[in-house]
């Protein structure tokens, strides 16, 4: 009869340990209890996935960000969307306050995940492995970039999946598998592009990568390095029209698709338009936050090209963390005085 006693006593007392740790759950970032204990492995093997990478140390998610993946959580609503971030780690211990909101926001999504990026992990049983061992971060001109554009080839190589860029709002899904996205003719970015795992052209792309190390020139581990193999195997030509290129079963995917608004014009997205676009040929936008050195930002009520994006494609974003936060800093604004 005692032993019946304990063994109850020890089964309420878990159960309200579960209870409160999902009251916790409800009001923490991290993630909700059904994904709480899957590993990134156990999300990727699901095959399919779209990643996006977050290389420097800021944990708060700015809405472009957040726009981001939640325009692709709604697009790939059947694909694991996972942001992995370098300032995360398995202990990381935030305050119960929610004050990080695109964390409440994102991880509310059913099919979004957020995991810690562990390089050293990720390298492992490539070419790039090697490479990380011996380069010095602190030393490097622009680590935030290369180092990013290494876990992107290693991520796919091992899973497949889709990459893309943090500030590439998805308005349509991509109907191919295997794709590298045209930034201009005969240029590829590397913003984003998609494989199945264990691809040929990424593993020559990590080992071109070790090879032909510079990091000293931006983009020499990115753009330039899928240019240059992509040359390598392809005979590249000027688009004519929105026709896609097609090359050792590699979509060469046209610059409509993507970047139907070039760098040099980014601003672009920040105008009131008279007419705005319907980028009918396109599957998603880049708005080439790179270039935004004065950080323009989506105004509540500016009917500018980027807000009119973020009502249609990110709206959760858009409700949460531009028209409520500018009005929680009009409250706070009014109470000062």
């Amino acid at each position: 009869m005692l032993k019946k006693i304990q063994i109850c006593l020890c089964f309420f007392f878990v159960s309200g340990i579960l209870y409160e740790i999902s009251l916790l759950s409800s009001c923490c970032f991290y993630m909700p209890m059904s994904k709480h204990f899957l590993t990134p492995e156990q999300v990727l093997n699901l095959g399919k996935s779209i990643i996006f990478l977050e290389t420097t140390e800021r944990l708060e998610p700015p809405p472009l960000v957040s726009c981001s993946v939640e325009s692709a959580a709604r697009i790939y609503q059947d694909r694991p969307i996972i942001l992995f971030m370098k300032g995360l780690t398995n202990d990381t211990a935030l305050d119960l306050n929610c004050s990080y909101a695109a964390f409440s926001l994102l991880t509310s999504m059913k099919n979004v995940f957020i995991f810690p990026l562990q390089m050293e992990t990720i390298f492992q049983e490539t070419p790039l492995l090697q490479w990380y061992n011996q380069v010095v971060p602190e030393q490097e001109k622009n680590w935030v970039h290369v180092s990013s554009d290494a876990s992107r080839l290693a991520l796919i190589w091992k899973y497949g999946g889709i990459y893309m860029d943090t500030d590439v709002i998805s308005i349509r899904p991509i109907p191919e598998e295997s794709f590298l996205a045209a930034q201009k003719s005969q240029f590829s970015s590397n913003g984003i592009f998609g494989f199945p795992a264990h691809h040929k052209f990424i593993w020559d792309c990590m080992e071109n990568f070790v090879l032909k190390y510079n990091g000293n020139i931006w983009g020499n581990q990115g753009p330039f390095l899928m240019t240059r193999m992509l040359k390598a195997i392809c005979n590249l030509t000027d688009f004519k029209g929105t026709e896609d290129h097609s090359c050792q079963n590699i979509s060469f995917l046209n610059p409509q698709r993507f970047y139907p608004i070039p760098y040099p014009a980014w601003g672009r997205y920040y105008k009131v338009w008279d007419k705005s676009p319907n980028f009918n040929q396109s599957y998603a936008l880049h708005l080439w936050n790179f270039m935004n050195h004065n950080r323009k930002a989506v105004v509540a009520g500016s009917n500018t090209l980027a807000e009119k994006l973020y009502k249609a494609y990110c709206p959760t974003t858009y409700e949460d963390l531009i028209q409520n936060a500018e009005l929680r800093d009009f409250t706070c604004s009014e109470d000062a005085v």
